[in-house]
């Protein structure tokens, strides 16, 4: 029997099932934020999509044009396979152990989420019966940037010799799946190889891109512990180290290998000091040991679960896969340290490594009120790369800052200038998770250093695109919202009230630092100017409906024919013409209902009842970023069972692989819109100008639901059961929050608990035809 099991700590696959191996590589991927490690075999055959990924090293390439136009970004940016350290093939007396020959006996892989480790054990039996116990475990290390590290044990069940090889591999064949030629040409040994060294028990491979000439640098350390001799060797040349040791094992004795692996990357530095950072990374994990380097990871994510952890009684399956996803967010961003966060983060090459809006608008939430250091530092990227979006922004004859709709290195990177140019409303999201941040962490250092100066320029953009009408209204008009079926249209009112958002939080920014608006040259008249173009700002309304547009326009367009669409037509953009999209009312994604939640402080319930009543049955949920989101808006209404649904469809997007596209790494975003489903959904968490609030309540088939969270420095949580909510300090000082509109206060060592109300009665509902979520029924055990 093959698939996952249940358990509440770990996922465990049994048995190999080739054809499924892309698949459970990418859920069994292991990260820091820095290296990522697909979760391969050891051996390295049979493989799906093998993987190595160093954050922010990417190749270029040309973007392709069937014709130019002005502003078109030029260059494209995947991100690279690079030396694979993961391999260590294993030979029986001389028969390579294979998976796909002689007999596996058992085979099991687990992730287990205390221990920050993938392990795998095998019991083999070669084409001529000669049986082996092999028994692995993998870790990148969230303690030590640039490290990784393998043990690796085999226990023979008679005398036999066994030969274990250890590899550095660059340039390994990766099939591209895309149909640009230029990028397939892009990633065929995108690594040129300029050192190679090998001693002892220790070799170095150094190489460069060939057309990005970002320079990285792998190397890989052995401790090998055997009961009798042992013949060891090691070379290494070009795109190939290899270690090699050969052993008389007798039964019942152990080959007992720890293979440490060190990375690094950098524009600017020299291969010899690229050689010396990966060596010193060696050095401090051979100081540390193997089991030194299992506590680390162990106490931090001991700590990581204190902060974060979701405990959920009455649905084993989803308690899994909520921490799974929280597994995976913080594996992708806890040691990124000012590097980007991408959509797939490090475990897979889907999205050519880039990274969106995403990040900002569901990634950094959750590590904000969870790991907030890891927010700043994936804020401080985008930061970093103002220089950039000033460009862009001057190139597209605007003032301020156009961020990237997609990028590894702060260039734009999308050849689709309707869904990237001119969706602006990226600004606003990055402004957005620089205030919920500060809200969260109180870090006003951080806002007088990076923050303000990102809230300044997307509000000058803002001014520059927009305009005051003759009616007294600030527009904006020709833009892309995040329905990506709606595109440059006037006035989205996603963008517009993240933009409102936007320039109340540069003036306010500018009058709490004073240095920092007098550094950007920001006046008292320019602060006035961003107020009144937040207060004009036009929110479309349809009166004769009595629901506020998506976009201007929007609910005079004609309706979809979601009857006459057959359920494999989805998703449409791989089946409809996208002007037919854009001229009708289908939406992709929550738009207008992730406006509703991020800023609901500018509806009222009455009004978001209509709005999602409306939109609900036109949005189709051909995005994984949409089902968290509507999980938020159908809690809040009332519709808990619906709501229900679509926390499950966020959470399961990649344990069931809904999407059919796991194969080329894990949705960060939709493991992030489980977390926002459950906190934001059933815990009605909401942070609205700085003060924290709640609405707690109960799922159905729920007995229990407890998350934890931290705020300014308190960590705490929130367990709801019955008819009541208990807030609990865990570790920090007094919490001051609301829960259902009434203030509490809640202090070390006194819990406050608190009856919920009874939700408020939904409106009618429906999803478009074949389009509603699956409805949740947990499973059995």
């Amino acid at each position: 029997m093959t698939g996952w099991e249940i358990h509440p700590w770990m996922v465990r696959w049994n048995g190999l099932a080739v054809d499924q191996l892309r698949r459970t590589e990418s859920v069994f991927a292991l990260s820091n934020g820095h290296i990522g490690l697909r979760g391969t075999l050891d051996e390295g055959e049979p493989r799906g999509l093998p993987g190595t990924y160093l954050n922010g090293f990417y190749e270029e390439h040309a973007l392709p044009y069937g014709e130019s136009g002005y502003g078109y970004p030029e260059a494209g940016q995947t991100v690279v396979n690079v030396t694979d350290g993961k391999v260590i093939r294993l030979l029986v007396e001389d028969e390579p152990l294979d998976m796909r020959y002689g007999r596996a006996h058992a085979h099991q892989r687990e992730l287990d989420f205390r221990t920050g480790t993938l392990r795998r054990c095998t019991e083999w039996e070669s084409p001529t019966g000669r049986r082996v116990t092999v028994r692995t475990e993998r870790l990148v290390s969230l303690t030590q940037r640039a490290v990784a590290a393998i043990h690796y044990e085999v226990v023979p069940d008679e005398d036999l010799q066994l030969v274990v090889q250890s590899d550095l591999l660059a340039n390994e064949p990766v099939e591209n799946e895309g149909d640009d030629p230029r990028v397939a040409a892009a990633l065929n040994e995108p690594l040129v190889p300029e050192f190679a060294h090998a001693q002892d028990h220790r070799a170095v491979l150094a190489h460069h891109a060939r057309n990005s000439g970002l320079r990285m640098a792998a190397a890989m350390d052995h401790e090998l512990e055997v009961e009798d001799g042992v013949r060891t060797e090691i070379r290494a040349e070009g795109d190939l180290a290899r270690f090699t040791a050969a052993v008389d094992v007798p039964a019942g004795g152990k080959l007992r290998l720890v293979k440490y692996l060190g990375y690094g990357w950098s524009a600017q530095r020299s291969i010899p000091a690229l050689r010396a950072q990966v060596e010193a990374a060696l050095a401090g994990a051979r100081q540390t040991g193997w089991d030194g380097l299992l506590a680390e990871q162990r106490r931090f994510l001991d700590d990581f679960w204190e902060a974060a952890d979701i405990e959920l009684h009455g649905d084993d399956e989803l308690q899994q896969a909520l921490r799974f996803a929280l597994f995976h967010i913080m594996q992708a961003a806890v040691r990124g340290e000012t590097r980007a966060i991408p959509g797939k983060g490090l475990t897979g090459p889907g999205y050519d490594g880039h990274a969106f809006w995403d990040t900002e608008m569901f990634v950094l939430p959750v590590l904000a009120y969870t790991v907030p250091e890891a927010a700043r530092d994936a804020l401080r990227w985008r930061h970093s790369t103002l220089p950039k979006a000033r460009e862009r922004a001057e190139v597209l004859g605007q003032r301020g800052a156009a961020f990237p709709w997609r990028s590894i290195s702060g260039a734009e990177c999308s050849a689709y200038w309707p869904a990237s140019t001119a969706a602006f409303h990226v600004n606003g999201d990055v402004s957005h998770a620089v205030t919920q941040y500060v809200n969260a962490t109180g870090d006003h250092a951080f806002e007088r250093e990076c923050g303000g100066e990102i809230l300044v320029e997307t509000a000058r953009l803002w001014m520059s695109l927009g305009h005051h009408d003759q009616h007294g209204g600030f527009r904006i008009d020709g833009v892309t919202g995040p329905d990506e079926y709606s595109a440059v249209v006037d006035n989205n009112i996603y963008t517009n009230l993240i933009a409102q958002e936007n320039l109340r939080g540069a003036a306010a920014a500018c009058e709490r630092h004073p240095d920092v608006a007098a550094r950007l040259d920001v006046t008292a008249e320019e602060v006035r100017s961003w107020r009144k173009a937040a207060d004009g700002m036009l929110i479309p309304f349809d009166d004769l409906l009595g629901v506020h547009q998506q976009a201007e326009g929007f609910t005079s367009h004609a309706e979809w024919d979601f009857e006459g669409t057959d359920p494999d037509e989805y998703p449409l953009l791989l089946n409809r013409p996208y002007f037919d999209l854009y001229r009708k009312q289908v939406v992709k994604q929550a738009d207008l209902v992730l406006a509703m939640h991020v800023r609901g402080d500018a509806f009222t319930p009455e009004q978001k009842a209509r709005n999602f009543a409306y939109y609900e049955p036109r949005t189709v949920r051909d995005s994984s970023l949409s089902a968290g989101t509507q999980a938020v808006l159908a809690a809040e209404v009332g519709a808990l069972r619906l709501a229900y649904d679509y926390l499950a469809e966020a959470a399961f997007t990649d344990l069931h692989d809904l999407h059919r596209n796991v194969h080329n790494g894990l949705h960060m975003a939709s493991l992030a819109g489980a977390w926002v489903g459950l906190v934001a959904g059933f815990g009605g968490m909401r942070d609205h100008d700085g003060e924290l609030s709640f609405a707690p309540r109960l799922p159905p088939g729920l007995t229990r639901m407890a998350f934890r969270m931290a705020w300014r420095g308190t960590r705490f949580a929130v367990e709801v059961e019955g008819g009541s909510a208990t807030y609990r300090i865990v570790t920090g000082d007094v919490l001051r929050a609301r829960h259902h509109g009434e203030p509490i206060v809640v202090e070390p060592g006194h819990p406050v608990t608190m009856s919920t109300p009874d939700p408020p009665e939904p409106p009618e509902l429906s999803q478009p035809a074949h389009r509603a979520p699956v409805r949740r029924v947990p499973p059995v055990r």
